[in-house]
């Protein structure tokens, strides 16, 4: 069995999500997600979600494509998800390009791919604000 995991806050849910959700699942057998914990976008990132942690892993659980959702709670813990899930394809999208090649020594094959263009949270965030 082939296993891929990929990374994300998957906030707002929309079809961009979808679509790398859809083809990260087609490059393999089984995909775990790793759902970017409320704490982990704050103190990491300084995002904060319109929804939580535990709404955003239902969102995801949903989706046909997935079959494990899992915290991410550190940028390091990537090579650890990798030995700790036998992960064969790390996938993320292509604006990442480079960032996370360290784990190609960790025998693990290293995906970007291309973003929806058209869409985003940022943007959907955006233009919900100018709106008001």
């Amino acid at each position: 069995m082939k296993r891929v995991i990929t990374y994300g806050t998957f906030d707002l849910l929309h079809y961009g999500h979808i679509n790398l959700l859809r083809r990260a699942k087609a490059l393999g057998d089984y995909l775990i997600v790793a759902v970017s914990t409320d704490e982990f976008n704050w103190n990491e990132k300084q995002k904060k979600c319109y929804f939580s942690y535990e709404e955003r892993k239902q969102l995801v659980e949903a989706i046909r494509y997935v079959d494990l959702v899992i915290p991410e709670e550190s940028w390091d813990q990537k090579k650890f998800d990798v030995h700790e899930y036998h992960v064969d394809t790390f996938v993320i999208g292509d604006d990442w390009e480079g960032k996370f090649d360290f784990l190609k020594d960790e025998g693990c094959e290293v995906v970007y791919l291309p973003r929806t263009p058209e869409i985003s949270t940022t943007k959907i965030k955006s233009e919900l604000n100018v709106k008001k």
